[in-house]
């Protein structure tokens, strides 16, 4: 990237604490579009655009540049090289942010400070004199409201005026005396016991980190108690609702109410009225039209016509797939996931299931990339990073493998299972939530280690954005759809060459133990499992068009959802959890989905009578499996420590 910057041009760097706004200043600046949150953790990669003709960088939010972890050895290398600095500061939480801010004066690094969100710290009472906090930094300050694009030009134009800022003398005089003369940002780290810039530097890292911290830390709390005036007399209705959402007595019936919306939005309105009514311009109109078209050049019958307008047509089921049914679920799913995250709700979700989660060896901080994964599993084995422990990361990426649907296929599943009635999709939340909570205890108990504390930010309460969150679903179906197209294509192509040399019907056979005897699912169902492998979506949709009774179709779609996670989800759980690693897992939660399939289906074949299922047995019988789970993990196991 060193070698793309023009000479004479600036390498700009944003760098700020978690959730300040840093990609809201990245895509204003650049003109690019990265996702826009409001939750900490947003950013995890270096993001990298032009603005003119200098090169703009945007960091993961951190908290200083001490080496504490990965996030603060990358940023803190940028900032090193950077030609100027802009540090994005939360109004509302300036006492936190100024002493990230200082570290970087102390560095002596161009700075220009974006004090952002001035207008919720309005809202919550706080004047800050921005002249005053100009003057005593040292550096330009810019008031902002970057998600009304207010402040925007005049920080493009203070970006020019970048310095460094003020440092108090014994500093100075303190890092002038280090031998062999550093450069002054190398020393601070130095003297801060940075290891990895000291022995890039050739000297032992310095002792003086606690004073050093404490210095600044009364420096913050001096500068704030000048800037800031506080004349707030009372929280308003966002505060009143962020508070009940995380209490137990109030959070859970919100949490459930919004379960609830969140069903009716895409389970019911979006799966089942939207969908039908695309399915049938699909089915109606658009195959009929393709097929005369292809029959009109390419004689019936030939393997050209098969292949393109057949049973398995490229050109007829693949769109057909792809726009009549895919395209609405996951549009709902993304816009439900797009409200969640801009609105504050998820870290306020964490930190009331905190306790719950710490049962499966997580901390509450582990629900975002949980609820992520019912967007999109890839995406969520990503966000696992900020976790805050190599055991959590492990746990929660193979819940995220066996356990959690992504978007499309919780939709398609809704849609599957509305036909049979509430009471089966009632069934497939428990078994899933069931399988989830007890694989997650059994991990906890085996597994050496123990569970973080919980450490989150709860960001303000905010009413998501309609600009953000349109866009941020568009961004996300669209790239869904690309990066599936080809994928769903090449999975017909390929059945449609089997079929027609009679290959299919061979590995139906093949797999007639597995999905005949041990699923009690028709052979066809092997088609279904095939095409999961390439996209469990792509496996599930297929199910609508297979006709089964409704105990086959829970089985199935139980089955499909516990298989590993499509090539893309694979692919990033192997480079996550490297290959040796990620194969154990993939093999795990492949050999799991099947005994569980099997299992579940010989249960709900007992449980039923005249072919409808006694759910009300059913669900006592899953509930005292999932209670003696619980039981047998708080027994003492021998050898471990209490």
């Amino acid at each position: 990237m060193e070698g793309n910057i023009p000479a004479g041009n600036k390498k700009i760097v944003l760098v700020g604490n978690p959730n300040v706004g840093k990609s809201v200043f990245f895509n204003a600046l650049t003109g690019l579009y990265v996702d826009v949150a409001n939750y900490p953790g947003t950013t995890l990669d270096i993001a990298c655009g032009r603005c003119s003709s200098d090169v703009v960088f945007d960091t993961p939010g951190i908290y200083g540049i001490s080496s504490f972890n990965v996030e603060e050895e990358i940023t803190r290398d940028i900032i090193l090289s950077a030609d100027v600095v802009v540090n994005v500061v939360d109004a509302v939480h300036l006492e936190r942010d100024l002493f990230f801010t200082l570290q970087i004066i102390d560095m002596g690094v161009p700075l220009v400070v974006a004090l952002n969100m001035v207008d919720e710290a309005g809202r919550e009472g706080l004047k800050i004199n921005v002249q005053l906090l100009e003057e005593l930094l040292g550096v330009p300050v810019v008031a902002t409201v970057a998600v009304e694009n207010a402040g925007m030009d005049e920080l493009k134009r203070k970006i020019c005026l970048a310095r460094p800022g003020r440092v108090e003398p014994f500093l100075l005089e303190r890092l002038s005396r280090l031998s062999p003369p550093l450069s002054r940002a190398e020393a601070l780290l130095v003297l801060e016991g940075d290891p990895a810039v000291s022995r890039r530097c050739g000297v032992q890292p310095g002792k003086e980190r606690d004073a050093l911290y404490r210095n600044r830390r009364e420096r913050v709390n001096r500068i704030v108690a000048r800037v800031v005036e506080e004349s707030r007399a009372g929280a308003g209705i966002a505060a009143r609702l962020g508070h009940w959402m995380i209490l137990p007595v109030t959070g859970f019936p919100l949490l459930l109410f919004t379960l609830w919306l969140v069903y009716e939005l895409v389970g019911v309105f979006i799966a089942q009225i939207v969908v039908d009514l695309t399915e049938s311009i699909m089915t109606g109109y658009y195959e009929p039209a393709v097929r005369s078209l292809i029959g009109a050049l390419v004689p019936p019958g030939s393997v050209l016509n098969t292949i393109l307008a057949g049973q398995h047509g490229l050109l007829t089921m693949t769109v057909t797939y792809l726009i009549g049914l895919l395209l609405p679920l996951v549009t709902g799913a993304f816009l439900v996931l797009s409200v969640l995250e801009d609105s504050g709700y998820l870290p306020r979700i964490a930190t009331l299931i905190d306790r719950i989660l710490s049962w499966l060896g997580l901390n509450g901080q582990a629900v975002i990339p949980l609820i992520l994964g019912f967007g999109c599993v890839t995406m969520a084995c990503i966000t696992t990073r900020l976790l805050g422990s190599d055991r959590e990361r492990r746990l929660a990426i193979f819940l995220l493998a066996l356990g959690v649907p992504c978007s499309a296929q919780t939709a398609i599943a809704a849609s599957v299972l509305a036909g049979p009635g509430a009471s089966y999709m009632a069934l497939y939340i428990l078994f899933m939530f069931s399988i989830v909570v007890c694989t997650g205890i059994l991990l906890n108990r085996f597994l050496p280690g123990r569970p973080s504390p919980l450490l989150i930010e709860l960001p303000p309460l905010r009413l998501p954005r309609l600009q953000n969150v349109l866009r941020k679903t568009w961004n996300k179906s669209y790239s869904f759809i690309k990066e599936a197209f080809p994928l769903f294509a090449g999975g017909m192509l390929f059945l449609g060459v089997l079929d027609i040399f009679g290959l299919l019907q061979q590995i139906r056979n093949l797999l007639a133990p597995i999905t005949v005897n041990w699923l009690h699912l028709p052979a066809e169902a092997a088609d279904i499992f095939i095409m999961g492998f390439i996209r469990k979506e792509f496996g599930a949709a297929a199910v609508l068009d297979l006709q089964m009774l409704p105990l086959q179709k829970l089985v199935i779609i139980l089955t499909l959802s516990l298989t590993v996670p499509c090539i893309a989800s694979t692919m990033v759980i192997f480079k996550e959890r490297g290959w040796r690693e990620g194969l154990l897992i993939w093999s795990a939660v492949l050999a799991m989905a099947f005994f569980i399939g099997g299992v579940a289906a010989r249960l709900l074949e007992a449980f039923s009578q005249a072919g409808a299922v006694q759910t009300p047995a059913l669900f006592g019988m899953i509930i005292l499996c999932l209670a003696a789970v619980l039981v047998f993990a708080r027994l003492p196991l021998s050898g471990k420590a209490s």
